[in-house]
């Protein structure tokens, strides 16, 4: 048995509780509370908060290598114009430069707090990677295909692959079929994934949605700069037709939206949107700094939380952020969300993303039978609301891994 004691606990089930301890036996934790042990039997950290690691629940690990080499946008497609243009230099995906820019992004993103990712992947290069860290993780193995035939062989082969790479990396590194965004995965594609998701009862998936106004134009329409870029690539296809409604209309539309899907992003919608979201129980995971960075705006939050959507946090990639700390990313939330409690900030930080990554049993609080992720921050002796405190922004040096074997 261990335990730490320390000037604040937050279990992340309710209100954070003074001088209070976690008891673990053998990495799980088995009590939390404000009890005395005799010294020997407890580590007392003093001034610090204890809480659950955070949550990453999107990011593009195998982007690492363009950090600093995609500048700020204007508008969305000129972002991803450079990102295409930059793959193109390191088409081999095991490129050292790469996976040694996902190592050092995954060393970078534990050292300020990061316990569990959501990282998409077009080419399950980080499997490996995380599971020689240590590092928990859905990996939505992500497929594009806007006019390719026989998407549910596509889906079929990406499967195999998917489970290889579980199989071989396991560790608690999970692998799902993902959909890139409704302009780039053609509606029969959408379908296969859907149906490996059903055939996959205890697996999530993740698709970009409402991220920007080319998305949503080029689903009402058929029209703007997506339809050029599409014509450009040479995947356009006159069978696709704009279903003339919202995205999330449009996906509600073709069976594919229940709660295990995770919308990214979602810069875009409207109070119909996120209505349809929330009677499906499904979770955003928003972006802020990345969707500002990349020319689509900040993200209504205080209206996501206001209409009860599950709302979750990611850092979106270092080709569109400056760094991959949560904290910086929460303080960000809570500029542009000042009415939303900072308790309910740090729940999306930490057991909402548990859940929506499908780790809600074992990660994301700090109560009986989850595993001890734990971390501890260091509080200034002057602070009465620590979850507030804790939403300001928190540098790497100040949070502390707490060892549980």
């Amino acid at each position: 048995m261990s335990a730490y004691t320390a000037e604040w606990v937050l279990p992340m089930t309710g209100e954070p509780l003074r001088r209070a301890s976690v008891v673990i036996i053998n990495g799980r934790i088995v009590d939390v509370g404000q009890f005395s042990f005799p010294e020997p039997m407890a580590t007392d950290l003093g001034g610090m908060a204890i809480m659950p690691a955070l949550v990453n629940a999107h990011t593009h690990l195998e982007l690492s290598y363009l950090r600093g080499r995609v500048p700020q946008a204007k508008q969305f497609i000129d972002w991803i114009r450079t990102v295409i243009a930059a793959r193109h230099e390191y088409a081999d995906p095991m490129d050292p430069r790469i996976l040694d820019a996902v190592r050092a992004a995954i060393v970078e993103a534990r050292a300020s707090g990061t316990g569990l990712f959501g990282d998409i992947s077009n080419t399950l290069v980080s499997t490996s990677l995380l599971h020689a860290a240590s590092m928990p993780a859905r990996v939505f193995y992500e497929l594009l295909g806007f006019s390719g035939s026989d998407p549910e062989a596509i889906a079929r082969q990406s499967r195999k692959k998917a489970n290889a790479a579980a199989f071989i990396h396991g560790g608690g590194v999970e692998v799902s079929l993902a959909p890139h965004a409704p302009y780039s995965v053609s509606p029969a594609l959408f379908a296969a994934i859907r149906a490996d998701l059903d055939a996959h009862p205890g697996h999530v998936t993740s698709v970009h949605l409402g991220e920007s106004a080319e998305e949503l134009e080029f689903i009402k329409r058929g029209t703007g700069p997506w339809r050029v870029l599409l014509e450009e690539l040479g995947v356009w296809t006159d069978a696709w037709q704009a279903p003339g409604t919202s995205p999330v209309e449009y996906l509600e539309q073709i069976g594919f939206l229940d709660r295990r899907v995770v919308a990214v992003h979602g810069v875009q919608f409207d109070g119909d949107d996120l209505d349809r979201l929330r009677t499906r129980g499904m979770t955003i995971v928003s972006c802020p700094r990345s969707n500002q960075h990349v020319g689509v705006g900040a993200p209504p939050l205080e209206a996501f939380y206001a209409m009860n959507v599950n709302v979750a946090f990611g850092t979106d990639s270092l080709a569109s952020a400056p760094d991959l700390n949560m904290f910086a990313e929460l303080a960000e939330a809570r500029r542009l969300a000042p009415r939303v409690p900072a308790r309910t900030l740090l729940e999306s930080a930490t057991r909402r993303g548990a859940a929506a990554l499908g780790f809600e049993d074992v990660y994301g609080t700090l109560e009986a039978g989850k595993l001890a992720q734990m971390i501890a921050v260091r509080i200034p002796p002057d602070v009465r609301d620590v979850e507030e405190y804790l939403v300001s922004g928190i540098e790497p040096s100040d949070i502390r891994w707490l060892k549980t074997d």
